[in-house]
């Protein structure tokens, strides 16, 4: 390995190992130190050596290290005219459904001011600044690495100081993948006084006057937030969830997401094939190279093994680990799908056993999902369905 990501791994098994708050501090400053040298230089190569040989040797010293690279990337420190700020790169996450293209793209000048004020007013605390991007992000014009969100927080933090909207440089939106179910972001600079509350759920009584918990902000910015987003989001449904630091958004909605992608599924196929939903069957199997990395979710109609539809439900974390007597969630990811699966109306639900190798198309690259009788094929609708999403007018 390159000498900083032998640095990065010898800092993070030193974390690990550490026998006090005391340590602990020591080593978080000296790593944060390093990773913000590394990703101010746009070095994401030495970060990514280090976690690629940790996630093989040392689980928790990789988890350690994750979250100092993810912190790093989302929050800094800044200083102005003799002042200490903390800034904070803000996701606000909404998941969005519908048979036809989900929108992202430019937001308007006034839709986004208004939606500025109210996630000042109803997520940030009463000192926090704000400067919200006049763009509505697909996961694809989002920052696909630590030093990119490192930058693009440096960048909305200083605007949320100055109060001058920042020049943004967006992945082209034609390059988003069409889905039935996905998420859009909405970002932001936040900027507050040194050691201060970045959120009203971190305020005192005293200043925040509702006393407002998480549930309650989020109740809020349901509120307030919904009929201004709902003109740019024609023919979706959709479900706003609790604005929060960059990566911990990202990881709630991809987790939130996955209901959505089975119920948007049912509702599409019965328009696509023109049948009602017990009319549909669903096959489910576990995927992975190892381990169980997905589950794949074949959909046909009763009566034909083609698959007309298919899903991927892809696990995180330790999801994929069996639930021991005693210990363990009660409810596995098979059992969640099909509930869902259930609650959607399809009652004809095959669950393939053991775990089964990841196949994919050969010639466009599509996973292949399984079929009643156990084989992996492309999904494809029947001559006449009404295929891809498109663009609502």
């Amino acid at each position: 390995m390159p000498r900083n990501s032998e640095r990065l791994v010898a800092l993070a098994l030193h974390l690990k190992t550490s026998g006090s708050r005391l340590e602990d501090g020591f080593w978080e400053r000296e790593l944060d130190a390093l990773l913000t040298k590394l990703l101010a230089a746009g070095n994401d190569e030495a970060v990514e050596a280090a976690l690629d040989h940790l996630v093989t040797t040392d689980a928790a010293a990789y988890d350690l290290l994750m979250d100092r690279c993810e912190s790093t990337a989302e929050s800094q420190l800044a200083t102005v005219a003799g002042t200490g700020y903390d800034l904070l790169l803000l996701a606000a996450p909404i998941l969005a459904w519908t048979r036809y293209a989900i929108p992202s793209g430019p937001l308007p000048a006034a839709e986004t001011e208004v939606l500025r004020v109210h996630l000042g007013a109803h997520v940030l605390a009463a000192d926090a600044r704000i400067m919200l991007a006049p763009y509505l992000f697909s996961l694809e014009q989002m920052p696909h690495s630590f030093a990119e969100t490192f930058a693009l927080t440096k960048k909305l933090g200083a605007a949320a100081l100055s109060g001058t909207p920042p020049a943004l440089d967006i992945v082209d939106p034609r390059e988003t993948a069409q889905l039935l179910a996905d998420s859009r972001f909405l970002l932001a600079g936040v900027a507050v006084p040194r050691g201060g509350p970045v959120f009203r759920w971190q305020e005192q009584p005293e200043t925040n006057a509702g006393h407002a918990g998480r549930a309650q902000c989020l109740q809020n910015w349901t509120a307030q937030g919904r009929p201004n987003l709902a003109p740019l989001l024609p023919s979706c449904g959709f479900e706003l969830l609790l604005p929060d630091a960059f990566y911990s958004s990202l990881h709630e909605s991809d987790h939130r997401i996955r209901p959505h992608t089975i119920r948007a599924s049912v509702a599409y196929l019965e328009g696509a094939v023109a049948v009602e939903a017990p009319q549909l069957r669903a096959v489910v199997a576990g995927v992975g190279e190892e381990g169980i990395d997905e589950y794949r979710i074949g959909f046909a109609v009763k009566g034909n093994d083609a698959v007309v539809h298919g899903e991927v439900w892809p696990l995180y974390g330790r999801e994929d680990l069996p639930a021991d007597a005693g210990s363990g969630p009660d409810e596995t990811p098979v059992d969640e799908i099909s509930a869902l699966l259930k609650e959607a109306g399809i009652i004809d639900i095959h669950i393939l056993p053991d775990n089964h190798f990841p196949e994919f198309c050969d010639d466009c690259g599509a996973p292949l999902f399984p079929d009643a009788n156990g084989d992996f094929v492309h999904a494809n609708l029947p001559e006449g369905g009404d295929s891809a999403p498109a663009h609502f007018h």
